[in-house]
């Protein structure tokens, strides 16, 4: 009886360590199973990130290549805008010298053309003067008169006032002199040691007129003495060589000296 009772309870016992197994199995099958789909899963995750860290190197390799490519145009684009730059440079350089080569030949044109004027004037004034001494070749001056260039000149033995010297020498056929020049003034004041009136006289204050109706040039008013003209005392309206100085003086024109003549030769 207890034999049957030790062996019914073994059976027991068996059965539930049976069942127990049973269960831990289904529990690894499962267990392995989720492992496995785990797996698959981080298989297929690290497939991915592989594929995806493919791209992006891929990608970044592109960029690269990009920046690589852009670098070398930019570089390629500063290397041309500087040679454009020195082009420019040299460029201006030219239209400088140009511009200056240019002024410089519009300033030679016109010295030369003020030259060539100056001496068609010349020219021009020889010729006159050729053609007055071809005229005068055959012509002298009357007796008691001096010849200088192509003028007679009349140095009066006697003395009066201006307007009695342009008188005498009006009616000899002359006028009292004109002075154009040095050589003209060297001459005329080498006719006499004494004062002798010429024929310059005031028109207006400060303005001084020749008897031929032409007005003193700048040029001839270093001839005036030491401050002359002065008008001392007022009214010194005509003009004389001081016999002292060789120079000109303002005197009253009703100063009693002798005159000089001028006219051309017959």
């Amino acid at each position: 009886m207890e034999e049957i009772y030790a062996n019914g309870s073994f059976s027991n016992i068996s059965v539930v360590n049976g069942r127990g197994s049973s269960s831990s199995k289904k529990w690894l099958i499962v267990a392995l199973i989720s492992l496995g789909i785990l797996s698959v899963g981080l298989l297929i995750g690290l497939i991915r990130l592989g594929v995806h860290a493919h791209a992006v190197s891929s990608s970044a390799a592109g960029l690269s290549d990009t920046k690589d490519n852009l670098t070398d145009r930019l570089q390629s684009s500063n290397d041309q805008f500087s040679a454009m730059t020195k082009e420019r440079d040299q460029l201006n350089r030219i239209k400088v010298n140009l511009t200056d080569s240019l002024q410089s030949s519009k300033d030679q044109l016109s010295a030369l053309t003020k030259e060539k004027n100056s001496l068609n004037a010349k020219l021009t004034e020889l010729s006159n003067e050729v053609t007055r001494l071809q005229s005068l070749s055959n012509k002298i001056c009357p007796a008691g008169w001096r010849m200088f260039r192509c003028s007679c000149y009349f140095l009066s033995t006697t003395s009066g006032s201006w307007n009695k010297a342009r008188e005498d020498c009006r009616n000899r056929g002359g006028d009292l002199v004109v002075i154009n020049d040095d050589d003209e003034q060297k001459f005329v004041v080498a006719l006499t040691e004494r004062s002798a009136w010429i024929g310059l006289r005031k028109e207006t204050e400060g303005s001084w007129k020749w008897v031929d109706g032409t007005a003193l040039s700048s040029g001839l008013k270093k001839f005036w003495g030491e401050g002359q003209p002065d008008n001392s005392g007022g009214k010194e309206d005509c003009v004389q060589i001081w016999g002292n100085s060789k120079t000109w003086n303002d005197d009253k024109c009703d100063a009693n000296i002798q005159w000089i003549c001028e006219k051309a030769p017959m």
